[in-house]
Formats: C-alpha cells, sequence, structure tokens
C-alpha cells in the first residue's frame, strides 16, 4: 500500500486518479488531504508517507530540507484561483483588472486560504496599495477549512481559492476566474518522501499521475495537465 499526503486542493482529484490507478496497478493507494501548511510540517517530522502533493514551490523547500528525496519531484497540474458568492447572490464583475479592484474595494467581507492562492493575493492587494484598507474585512480560512464554506455559510462576501476547490461546494456560485492580467495559477507538483520504502512503487503511481491518460480527469476538477 502507498500512503500519501496533499494539501485539499487537490483532494479530490488525487483519490479519483488513485482509484483508477489502483485498478490498473493493483497497488492500494490512501491518500489524507488536509492544509497545504499542516502537509508540509507532518512530512518534515517525518510521519510515515511515501509520497507528497503541494504546491511546488512547497515541494522544493520540503527537498531542500531534506524530506523529499532530490529529482523526485514531478508536475502535476496547472491550478487557477476563481471567485464565488453565495448561491443565488448577484454575481460582481471581475472581467478586468479595474473590475476586479473594484469589486474588492466595494465587498463587505474577503475571505482567503492559508494556501499559496491567499499568499499571492495578499500580495495583489499590496501591489494596489488597498492592503491596509481592506485589513479589517478579510477572512483567512483556517488550514484545511475550504473557503468557499466561509461564503456558503454568509461569514464572507467574497471568496477566493483555487478553482477545484470551489467547483465541486454546495451553497455557492463560480463567478470565474481572476482575469488574465492579474491571474494567480499555482503548480502542483509530487514527490518521494526521504523515509519511503516504496521508491519504485511510488515512481510508477507519479508518471501515472503526470502521463496524458490524466488529463481529461484533470480538466473534470478545474485543472490543467503541465
Amino acid at each position: 500500500m502507498l500512503k500519501l499526503i496533499s494539501s485539499m486542493a487537490t483532494r479530490q482529484l488525487l483519490a479519483e486518479l488513485a482509484a483508477a490507478w489502483q485498478e490498473v496497478s493493483g497497488v492500494e493507494v490512501t491518500i489524507e488531504s488536509v492544509g497545504g501548511v499542516d502537509a508540509a510540517k507532518r512530512v518534515q517530522a517525518g510521519e510515515a508517507f511515501d509520497g507528497v502533493v503541494l504546491a511546488s514551490d512547497a515541494i522544493d523547500k520540503l527537498i531542500s530540507g531534506g524530506h523529499v528525496v532530490a529529482g523526485s519531484r514531478v508536475d502535476l497540474v496547472r491550478s487557477s484561483v476563481a471567485v464565488a458568492v453565495k448561491a443565488g447572490a448577484p454575481k460582481p464583475d471581475i472581467s478586468t483588472e479595474a473590475a476586479l479592484r473594484s469589486t474588492i474595494e466595494s465587498a463587505p467581507t474577503i475571505g482567503y486560504s492559508t494556501g499559496p492562492s491567499g499568499v499571492a493575493l495578499v500580495r495583489l492587494f499590496e501591489r494596489w496599495g488597498i492592503a491596509d484598507a481592506l485589513q479589517s474585512r478579510i477572512v483567512q480560512a483556517p488550514p484545511g477549512v475550504p473557503v468557499g464554506a466561509l461564503v456558503a455559510h454568509g461569514e464572507v462576501a467574497l471568496g477566493f481559492q483555487q478553482l477545484s476547490e470551489l467547483m465541486h461546494l454546495d451553497g455557492i456560485d463560480v463567478v470565474g476566474n481572476l482575469p488574465d492580467a492579474v491571474a494567480i495559477t499555482t503548480i502542483f507538483s509530487a514527490g518521494t518522501c526521504a523515509v519511503s520504502l516504496q521508491g519504485g512503487a511510488l515512481a510508477g503511481l507519479l508518471a501515472f499521475l503526470a502521463s496524458p491518460d490524466a488529463a481529461v480527469i484533470k480538466r473534470r476538477h478545474g485543472m490543467d495537465a503541465v
């Protein structure tokens, strides 16, 4: 059996791909999906995982620290950040950078995640010079809690997170991806954990996850093959 850990952004995608691989190879795969920060900490702590799937920069940090095997990184998907509102609420204009900024500045509350999309969004607010003005209206979802859940429960009016994490949630409407001028795209990658004793079996799984055969499933989950 192969045991992997991932961030929430790829949870449903990996579940479907792992089931497909298990059917082809006969190798059982279990995947635990948690907040990305927590996932990295658990790999750093030496928990018994064979592989880890996180944003590419997080994988690189784990490699630098000796927690993921050097040379084992495999880029899997490109994931874009989208905007969501409560189901039935008017959909704001986010078609251009100017329209998006206006929508954000007029929103009563804004939600984002602890993951790479949240970090990038804060940088965008800083570049626009509005970070301080927004501070009292920003709600950061706890690790492992979808931003969409905050939107669905009425805790925030405007939510930002990976499309893959928003598109399957009830109680929200996805407005769309950020406009091209300020698009936030994250590459999610996999790597072999240094504590794994099943490098060979894991290599087969990772090759399948990165193969053209997986592209259709990736698109179904709002992601693109790298």
